[in-house]
């Protein structure tokens, strides 16, 4: 294996990473902005009240993009494993 193999397999893993963590990063961060905007205007400062209304997002988010996320780890795992005779070599 050259280092250009390594290096764009670990290139297209991490773009596969980021695009599938970035729907439930940016939802619990959207959720995290306005639980923190309605605890600054209600006063009302519990550290544990984000998580549930987070947690609850993430699972939707799941349930929507699930399949589309399965679909694009599902290409880059069979991706990898077609090319293992060529990385070998």
């Amino acid at each position: 294996m050259t280092p250009e193999i390594i290096m764009s397999i670990g290139h297209k893993a991490i773009e596969v990473t980021i695009l599938v963590a970035a729907p439930m990063l940016i939802i619990a961060l959207v959720i995290g902005l306005i639980v923190s905007v309605f605890q600054a205007a209600t006063q009302i400062n519990e550290a544990t009240l984000s998580f549930i209304p987070k947690l609850l997002g993430i699972f939707i988010v799941l349930i929507i993009l699930g399949p589309w996320m399965l679909t694009i780890l599902s290409n880059y795992l069979s991706q990898v494993l077609l090319d293992i005779a060529f990385y070998a070599n």
